[in-house]
């Protein structure tokens, strides 16, 4: 009798792993299928250069009020990154934003939420401005 009981519960603790296991496969073949996440990507500052040659871009400071007193990459516009709203960015005009900043680090962040919000890859400037003028090439006044 005790032989059969355990063999009762045994059977009936497959079955129940067995629906289980089968209502997790129906969950996961049910769960939509999530899209890669939105690449961002870097510039070196020759491509920068070409792209702002193109006039195809609207580049974006995203450093510090004083930080873009010293200087800024001719052509940009400053939107400090504790104020980048990428849902505020009015692109009606077709061309691509890129970012950039110090180093790096914090357009990388500013790409981040660019992407985030249109789906798109998103590009910023590899080194940022400290590459920028290493690379010799100029600053202008901001505005």
């Amino acid at each position: 009798m005790r032989r059969a009981a355990i063999i009762a519960l045994a059977a009936a603790g497959l079955a129940l792993a067995a629906c289980t296991s089968e209502a997790a496969a129906d969950d996961a073949a049910a769960a939509p299928v999530s899209e890669a996440a939105p690449k961002i990507e870097t510039l070196d500052t020759a491509a920068l250069a070409a792209l702002l040659e193109g006039g195809s871009i609207r580049l974006i400071d995203v450093r510090t009020d004083e930080e873009v007193a010293e200087g800024i990459i001719p052509g940009a516009e400053h939107i400090a990154l504790d104020r980048f709203d990428p849902t505020a960015l009015d692109t009606s005009d077709g061309r691509e934003v890129v970012l950039y900043c110090r180093s790096g680090r914090r357009s990388g962040i500013a790409a981040e939420r660019l992407a985030e919000h249109t789906g798109e890859t998103a590009r910023h400037l590899e080194g940022g401005i400290l590459e920028w003028q290493d690379a010799g090439l100029p600053l202008s006044e901001p505005d």
